[in-house]
C-alpha cells in the first residue's frame, strides 16, 4: 500500500513517540516527535537520523571525547556501530529514523 506522510503534522501524545512506517528486510523507518531529549545509548546497528521539521543537538562521542553538531531540517546523522549518541531537540522536532528493528 502507498503512502503520503506529511512529517511536519505529525504529533505524538509522549516525546519520541512514533509512527511505523515500514519494516524492510530487518530495517525500520520510524518518524518520531518529541520535545526532551533521548537518551545516551549504543545501537547495535547502523542508524540513520533525518531531521524533517525542527532543529535537533545531536551529542555523540569519538575516541572518548563529546562531540555536538546542530542539525536542522533536511539535515541528516549517520552514527556507525558503536557511537554512543543522544538527541536533544531544540523545541518541537520530527526525526525519521533508519535503523535495524528492535534497536535502542
Amino acid at each position: 500500500m502507498n503512502k503520503v506522510i506529511r512529517s511536519h503534522l505529525f504529533t505524538a501524545e509522549r516525546a519520541w513517540g512514533a509512527l511505523d512506517i515500514t519494516n524492510m528486510n530487518g530495517i525500520s523507518m520510524r518518524l518520531h516527535w518529541t520535545d526532551k531529549p533521548y537518551k545516551w545509548h549504543i545501537n547495535d546497528g547502523e542508524e540513520v537520523f533525518a531531521v524533517m521539521d525542527g532543529a535537533v543537538e545531536m551529542r555523540y562521542k569519538e575516541e572518548g571525547q563529546e562531540k555536538a553538531v546542530l542539525l536542522h531540517t533536511g539535515d541528516i546523522f549517520y552514527a556507525d556501530i558503536g557511537t554512543e549518541h543522544v538527541a536533544h531537540p531544540q523545541g518541537k522536532a520530527r526525526i525519521l529514523v533508519i535503523e535495524k528493528e528492535a534497536s535502542i
